[in-house]
């Protein structure tokens, strides 16, 4: 590894969100800000909204902004950058409350729009009895009739509502309305895209006590009317050498699967592309040569694809974990 990196961990950057709530502390021991409601941790960013800081090893202080700016090739290998930026934006997300029916645009509108696509996975790390999702619209459902119901504040009739619990998955491609609903605490890997259109925002209003901006009209450019009744991701498990495995999302701009892995097995990565590792369940570790980390649920991990060829997970007992590759 003569570029001098290894498996990196991150400072998470907090935001408040007028959804959000305090279940970052109880579930991972986040040391959140105090007195504000905190709806996403961003595990590992380079936006600039918020820039992930290493908080391991020689490069601790460092952020991901500068190993792109130093170390792209290294970082990256056969992965794409997106517009000169890491691939992948991670976060966690609580839901205390139902955020906003919204929607990313599609890559074929988003210039148009102004905005950036953005697509994405939710993984469910936690939920409450009566959690749920809106993801797509209700068979049935069409435009005329969604444009009807925006007016009237009848909107979320329109969309698809799919009851979850924690191991349950969902593939949002740009242009898939959707909200997350209340009870929810997700791991979101996601396209670096920050883009949102809100469709319907419940008639609440902000954390500064005005009502939140909707961007009605880019929303309409943006939804895929056809876009019916989505299904979660398979819940089925595979075997694949000492790992089960299950595919949660594959598109063209990364590959995610949840992986369990029980002690005395390990499990090489392969490949020529940057890799991310998350805890859900039990405890994991990353070695690289020297290096290694070890990582508890909400805990992150950024395997440069430099790294690749000499990492090994093994678990101290057993984990469950995501497992992504940026394409």
């Amino acid at each position: 590894m003569t570029s001098g990196l290894y498996p990196l961990t991150f400072l998470p950057v907090f935001k408040d969100r007028v959804w959000g709530g305090r279940r970052l502390e109880k579930l991972y021991g986040k040391a959140l800000p105090p007195g504000v409601p905190i709806g996403e941790s961003w595990e590992i960013t380079d936006r600039p909204e918020g820039v992930s800081v290493v908080a391991n090893g020689p490069l601790a202080g460092r952020d991901l902004r500068w190993l792109m700016e130093n170390h792209a090739g290294a970082l990256l290998g056969d992965s794409r950058p997106s517009a000169g930026r890491f691939p992948l934006l991670v976060k966690i997300l609580d839901a205390q409350e139902k955020l906003s029916l919204q929607v990313h645009p599609p890559a074929h509108k988003a210039a148009e729009l102004h905005g950036e696509p953005k697509t994405e996975v939710w993984y469910v790390a936690d939920a409450t009895a009566d959690a749920d999702l809106f993801v797509g619209l209700r068979r049935g459902a069409t435009r005329e009739e969604f444009e009807r119901r925006i007016r009237d504040g009848s909107v979320a009739e329109c969309f698809h509502r799919i009851p979850v619990q924690r191991g349950d998955s969902m593939f949002l491609p740009s242009g898939r309305a959707h909200a997350l609903g209340a009870g929810n605490v997700i791991i979101e890997i996601q396209q670096n895209s920050d883009t949102t259109y809100r469709v319907f925002d419940w008639n609440r209003v902000g954390l500064d006590g005005k009502p939140r901006e909707l961007h009605i009209p880019q929303a309409l450019a943006s939804i895929d009317f056809v876009d019916f009744e989505p299904a979660l991701a398979p819940a089925e498990w595979r075997t694949v050498g000492k790992a089960q495995t299950r595919r949660l999302a594959e598109c063209d701009l990364f590959a995610v699967n949840l992986l369990r892995l029980s002690t005395p097995d390990e499990m090489p990565l392969d490949g020529n592309r940057v890799q991310i590792v998350a805890v859900t369940e039990g405890e994991l570790s990353v070695s690289a040569g020297r290096s290694e980390v070890r990582l508890r649920p909400g805990s992150f991990c950024v395997v440069p694809a430099v790294c690749v060829p000499q990492t090994k997970l093994s678990s101290a007992g057993r984990a469950t974990f995501l497992h992504a590759l940026a394409k």
